[in-house]
């Protein structure tokens, strides 16, 4: 029966004032019954717009009639045609600015729950598969990968299932990229993140780990020591800070180290090699989905005040609604319309507060949002123990600066040509938040696709 329901079936969650002292998975999955009911919404249109709106071009209809009929892992073969992560992408994506934002349903309601229903799906599939993915017939070429971030695995996966010998080198000793060092473990648990790498690995993907390209082997050396094409999908981990006084004091930290240190070292552990401080008041600059990462896991951590300080209205946030609404409903503050100018401290050299002066919006700036403006006078004191930037990153210049020849923005990001990824040297392309700097999982993921189809068209044309 279709269901005509103008809402979608509600997420199953922890409690806000549960969750916020945990760092177990928010978000509790729909049962199989939700999940029909809520396929049942989907009017399987005959242009397919939620099609369109994917980077990967998932065949989102398709997979959503195997899901009304129950037939589980069904749907989840034709998502894994076209995504090498769909329990990933089920948690993290943007669906609401995507797929879903091109659905039909959401012109009179709420879109179909596009995303909920591909994680229930790649959930249903890892709890009852047991079968290993079948193993193409090998090409005999090889294919190097530089990091196992979205982009990195999805280019990875897609020529694995073409039948390339495919080696990934990723620098850090865990694999995954900012799937695990970035991305808290109450959004994305990182056993479904091996899971999704164990699946590349049983199409033949090797994994190596602690390898610094760059460092330990230069892009020049992988061409030489026989890997026909080199992928670049190496992040943008290079943290960013305002430059304003006071950011050298103990208990100021990026972002990045912060959730590496949360995530991937699991430093609020009491045995921890690498511990994180226990603040009381911690202030988190920024507004992007990064700083509530931050914020939500200060929380968790113990924090007695998280504040959130942010330069325009609300209404500007670059987060998901869903970040900001779960952000909130932990204990969050939201300080908007206020910008960070000096961090304090005492006479140890640890933070004591942050001076912040108030903000008004002006006219738009080149990115389409207003600028926010200096209100004179407005200067308060926010108190603070612990301050964390969230204001963006950029690539590292490791690999630009020891591959000759490859061409870089100013900014850092590498120049590609957007159809195919190919750089300014022959047979070495790139993609994801090397390319674009920090933006969402899925368009890396586009960005690898992308580039695993110009590589294996470059290598059919060119013998052996």
């Amino acid at each position: 029966m279709p269901n005509m329901s103008l809402k979608k079936n509600e997420m199953p969650s922890q409690e806000p004032n549960v969750r916020n002292k945990n760092f177990s998975e928010v978000a509790l999955g729909y049962t199989a019954e939700q999940a029909v009911d809520e396929a049942n919404r989907c009017l399987n249109c005959k242009n397919r717009p939620c099609v369109g709106g994917c980077p990967v071009n998932i065949a989102i209809p398709d997979f959503i009639q195997e899901v009304q009929k129950g037939n589980f892992e069904e749907a989840y073969q034709i998502i894994a045609k076209s995504s090498s992560l769909p329990a990933v992408c089920g948690r993290v994506c943007p669906q609401e600015s995507q797929c879903e934002a091109k659905c039909v349903r959401g012109i009179k309601g709420e879109p179909v729950a596009i995303g909920r229903l591909e994680r229930f799906v790649a959930d249903w599939h890892n709890d009852h598969s047991k079968e290993a993915p079948k193993r193409p017939a090998p090409l005999g070429r090889r294919v190097a990968i530089v990091g196992s971030g979205p982009s990195g695995l999805t280019c990875a996966g897609d020529l694995a299932k073409l039948g390339y010998d495919v080696t990934v080198f990723e620098a850090l000793h865990t694999a995954g990229g900012v799937l695990v060092y970035g991305i808290p473990e109450f959004r994305l648990p990182k056993a479904i993140v091996q899971k999704e790498i164990d699946t590349l690995k049983e199409l033949g993907v090797k994994v190596e780990t602690n390898m610094v390209i760059g460092r330990v082997l230069s892009v020049d050396e992988l061409l030489e020591d026989g890997f026909e094409a080199v992928f670049i999908g190496s992040g943008a981990g290079l943290p960013r800070f305002m430059n304003i006084p006071g950011e050298n004091l103990k208990g100021v930290y990026s972002a990045n180290e912060f959730l590496t240190r949360v995530n991937l070292m699991k430093s609020y552990r009491d045995n921890s090699d690498t511990p994180i401080q226990h603040a009381k008041k911690v202030a988190v600059v920024g507004g992007g989905n990064v700083a509530m990462d931050a914020a939500r896991c200060a929380k968790r951590l113990g924090a007695e005040e998280v504040s959130i300080v942010y330069r325009r209205s609300e209404k500007e946030l670059p987060a998901r609604a869903e970040e900001v609404e779960h952000a909130k409903e932990e204990g969050i503050v939201f300080r908007l319309l206020h910008n960070p100018t000096k961090i304090l401290g005492n006479e140890e050299g640890f933070v004591s507060g942050m001076e912040c002066v108030e903000m008004e919006l002006g006219e738009p700036d080149a990115s389409g949002r207003r600028r926010p403006v200096e209100k004179a006078g407005s200067e308060s004191i926010l108190e603070a123990d612990c301050v964390i930037m969230a204001i963006g990153t950029s690539p590292n210049p490791l690999i630009k600066t020891t591959t000759e020849g490859l061409e870089t923005q100013k900014w850092g990001g590498i120049i590609v040509e957007e159809e195919t990824g190919l750089t300014s040297r022959p047979a070495v392309y790139a993609g994801g938040d090397a390319v674009t700097g920090a933006a969402t999982v899925i368009l890396a993921m586009g960005a690898g696709k992308t580039a695993a189809s110009a590589i294996h068209e470059y290598l059919q044309k060119k013998e052996k």
